[in-house]
């Protein structure tokens, strides 16, 4: 097993690392162009939003193949062979003729950039021991966030300059070149023993895991915080967007910089696990994530900016506890039981415009922000119950 701070875990964990952030700047590179995607093909509020929310329902998708399918296959070959694709496809978004087209080709992308994080925390599992897995965990999870905020500032930075289309284009080339140094980097598995893939076996490990109480209470926690959290984003773009404020998409990329926030606390989540338990921080990171909601109602740019900083630290605080909760109680196919958590996670991405649409349509960014919290007071529910749980495990049945 690879220990931590060894050169092998530095040099698995950055690729791991930088995986992550190509993943990520080609998810979300479309973000900050929204406003301007809407001008220009003439669509509504809630049809531009697909843009986000079809490559992330078939990212979810991808996630129940890719994840039993790495059991009997592997991890490594699905991981560079899908960051290749991913990179493709953002170099054919430049050239979309139509709406449609740009539609169908985020739907390809959105499956074939489900193929790291299927795996990738499987990955880590399968060849570090547990202090190293905390680690690079944390790590893994921070470079989400600089993937996400890499993604925008490219896509909002020359998409201002060049237009959407320049965005992407250099999304693609960004990532092609990232993937050459990640197959050079990611070291060959040690410690994996493959299962044969059995449609059956993988349809029983999956429901399994779905009976697993405290893995379905993660799934939910995780799933319907990021359906806040990234679509809190994508309204946030056109209230800032609109007067008062009347931000371009260079400035609109730049609020993502926000992301910061969850980087700090990802990569801190492991030493706050010293004094407090996973589900505490889990908890500790819902109350930060509801609070920053509640100061970006302020109508000071500098107030919303510092609310949003504040989400990212609770939201990224709280998925890196759920993320590894998970790991650490799926007794077996792990592959599969991190998959299932991020098929939540990202179904709830392209389910919160739907969500929140409503809200955003009668109250404005306040209504927004109470369609929120309606959800995270669930959120923060199932922490508590999770925290409670991990005092008195005689109290949960555990389905075998």
């Amino acid at each position: 097993m690879i220990v931590a701070r060894s050169r092998a875990w530095w040099r698995a964990t950055l690729a791991l690392c930088l995986g992550s952030i190509l993943v990520f700047v080609n998810l979300y590179a479309p973000q900050p162009l929204l406003p301007e995607l809407r001008q220009l093909y003439g669509v509504s509020t809630l049809g531009v939003s697909l843009v986000m929310s079809v490559a992330t329902l078939s990212l979810a998708g991808a996630l129940l193949v890719f994840g039993p399918l790495s059991d009997a296959i592997g991890r490594g070959g699905i991981m560079r062979v899908t960051l290749l694709l991913a990179g493709l496809c953002s170099l054919a978004l430049a050239f979309a003729p139509t709406f449609e087209t740009l539609l169908a080709v985020r739907l390809v992308q959105g499956f074939v950039l489900g193929g790291l994080p299927a795996v990738a925390i499987a990955w880590m599992g399968d060849e570090f021991d547990r202090p190293a897995l905390m680690a690079a965990v944390g790590l893994y999870i921070g470079a989400n966030t600089l993937g996400g905020i890499g993604g925008r500032l490219i896509g909002g930075g020359v998409g201002e300059i060049g237009g959407a289309g320049a965005g992407f284009l250099t999304v693609g080339l960004v990532t092609l070149a990232g993937v050459a140094l990640f197959w050079k980097l990611l070291p060959a598995p040690r410690q994996f023993t493959p299962r044969r893939f059995e449609l059956r076996g993988a349809l029983a490990d999956l429901g399994g895991h779905l009976r697993h109480p405290l893995l379905l209470a993660a799934y939910l926690l995780g799933g319907i915080n990021f359906l806040i959290f990234i679509n809190q984003y994508s309204y946030i773009t056109f209230r800032l967007a609109d007067a008062p404020f009347g931000l371009g998409a260079r400035w609109l990329g730049m609020i993502f910089l926000t992301y910061l926030g969850g980087t700090l606390s990802s990569a801190l989540s492991g030493r706050l696990t010293r004094h407090l338990s996973q589900p505490a921080c889990m908890a500790l990171g819902v109350l930060i994530l509801m609070g920053g909601t509640l100061i970006t109602l302020a109508d000071s740019l500098a107030w919303i900016v510092a609310g949003l900083t504040i989400n990212a630290v609770g939201f990224f605080l709280a998925h890196s506890m759920a993320s590894s909760w998970v790991g650490r109680q799926a007794q077996r196919a792990r592959g599969s039981a991190s998959a299932l958590y991020l098929v939540f996670y990202y179904l709830g991405a392209s389910l919160g415009g739907f969500w929140l649409e409503p809200f955003w349509q009668r109250g404005g960014w306040f209504g927004v922000a109470i369609g929120s919290w309606l959800l995270l007071g669930v959120t923060l529910a199932i922490a508590l119950w999770l925290w409670r749980s991990e005092r008195c495990p005689g109290r949960v049945s555990m389905a075998r």
